[in-house]
């Protein structure tokens, strides 16, 4: 069996460089066969996130075509789809990268067990992640919960170079049917907000090494005091290819590290937050509630509000908070959304208008193209106060006055707000191209009044953690 065929099953690892399981299946001269599944847990991505990862798949099939390799789309249950698979082919093995969600690890577990059943060796890679989520542990063999000291014991250890990417992989005698990516229709969903997203993507490896390239010849200096204004491009924008693995980690990490051995001012910030990735998924692993429930269980009797009207306003961006609603808007013009932009938008959610953090959880993962689902889970609960960090609890974010700090010339407001500018920009004038048209919403109407005046809404909100503190 020493020359039957390899299958490596592609998922979040779009790319050729830093790529463990490829480097292996590549070491070991065997024919290989890469194949992406389509199953009904990938199915089930909102719709931004689908889309996306179909352009990402377009991208990484050019590039194994390069390499003299194919990727083969299949589509079904994974277990089904790669024994049929490896009984075509005559495949050995199965190799993929490891992914950390409840429903991925229900997945690939069962995947395992199925194949070595049959016979066929299934091995698991690293490579998502700098640090597996089981090798970090606190003095007493916990977990961290807080991000601090996850921090300092991560800081010195040692990470991985990167490996280089495959010359060449050796072919199977014959390659295996395939479905045809563009007829799985992938970015139905996203109707005709395709169009206006598509001219704010930046998709491949490729685009992704430039952009960390980009970044540390420049920007990474001022990113530690240039990072929370949205108007400015201070960011290396990494987090929609980290999302689809279309860049690895550990190539951001030594990329980061150069720079901060050269004494570039804002690399270690850089690093911190990248290293909150890792915690994400560091406490994804080990409290995997943390996608539906509230991390702190002492929230659960807390008082959120259901998705209702307000909600809605809060989603179509009309909240009449311009922050708010600038930041809503970019992320249906752009797929993406300013860091400091979500905590603003998550917070007024949460906390002036007390509406459950998973209203906004999901429409997050129906929008954005860079959605990570550790992420996005801790970034709710952070900022909501169920979760991780969760002294901060108390803290609710003023829009008007994070705007006059953080957007004190209305820039990045009048950039997605065409109601609020003279003469409305491309970017303001195609949320409303993008947005669906049962929506009804006009560029030349009348931009809205506030829902809840910002005092009204923070003492509400006081007095609702007051009173679940009396509880």
């Amino acid at each position: 069996m020493t020359d039957s065929p390899l299958i490596v099953w592609i998922r979040r690892d779009l790319r050729l460089a830093d790529n463990p399981m490829l480097a292996q299946a590549a070491a070991s001269g065997r024919p290989v066969v890469p194949v992406f599944v389509l199953d009904p847990e990938t199915e089930a991505l909102g719709a931004a996130a689908k889309w996306r990862l179909g352009l990402g798949l377009a991208a990484f099939a050019r590039a194994l075509e390069g390499i003299g390799a194919r990727l083969i789309f299949r589509r079904g249950a994974a277990l089904d789809v790669l024994q049929g698979l490896a009984s075509e082919v005559g495949a050995g093995a199965v190799h993929w990268a490891r992914l950390y969600d409840p429903e991925a690890k229900a997945r690939d577990t069962n995947v395992k067990a199925g194949l070595r059943a049959a016979g066929i060796e299934a091995h698991s890679h690293a490579g998502h992640l700098l640090f597996e989520p089981w090798t970090v542990a606190t003095g007493q063999g916990g977990f961290y919960k807080v991000y601090s000291p996850f921090w300092r014991a991560v800081k010195g250890l040692d990470v991985a170079v990167p490996l280089p990417a495959p010359v060449r992989l050796r072919r199977p005698a014959v390659w295996p049917a395939s479905d045809t990516l563009e007829d799985w229709q992938l970015g139905r969903a996203m109707q005709r907000g395709a169009e206006v997203v598509a001219q704010h993507v930046g998709v491949g490896e490729a685009v992704a090494q430039a952009r960390l390239s980009t970044f540390l010849e420049g920007p990474i200096d001022g990113y530690k005091e240039r990072r929370d204004f949205p108007a400015v491009e201070a960011t290396s924008r990494l987090s929609e290819n980290l999302t689809y693995g279309e860049i690895g980690p550990r190539t951001v990490w030594h990329g980061g590290m150069l720079a901060l051995h050269e004494g570039r001012a804002g690399a270690e910030h850089f690093l911190k937050e990248l290293v909150w990735r890792e915690y994400a998924y560091h406490l994804l692993h080990h409290s995997p509630h943390i996608t539906t429930r509230n991390w702190r269980e002492t929230w659960d009797g807390f008082g959120w509000r259901g998705d209702n009207e307000d909600a809605e306003r809060w989603r179509r961006g009309m909240t009449g908070e311009p922050f708010v609603d600038a930041a809503m808007r970019e992320m249906y013009v752009t797929g993406t959304m300013h860091n400091r932009a979500r905590m603003i938008a998550g917070s007024y959610l949460t906390k002036h208008l007390l509406i459950d953090w998973r209203v906004g959880q999901q429409w997050f993962a129906e929008c954005l193209t860079d959605w990570d689902v550790a992420a996005n889970a801790m970034g709710w609960q952070w900022v909501a106060g169920s979760g991780p960090d969760a002294a901060l609890y108390f803290r609710v974010f003023n829009p008007e006055t994070q705007a006059t700090k953080f957007d004190a010339k209305a820039v990045y407001r009048h950039r997605f707000i065409a109601e609020l500018a003279r003469v409305p920009g491309r970017e303001a004038l195609s949320y409303f191209d993008a947005v669906p048209r049962a929506w009804g919403l006009d560029a030349r109407q009348a931009y809205p009044q506030r829902m809840i005046s910002l005092a009204q809404g923070r003492q509400r909100a006081l007095d609702a953690y007051a009173a679940r503190d009396k509880d």
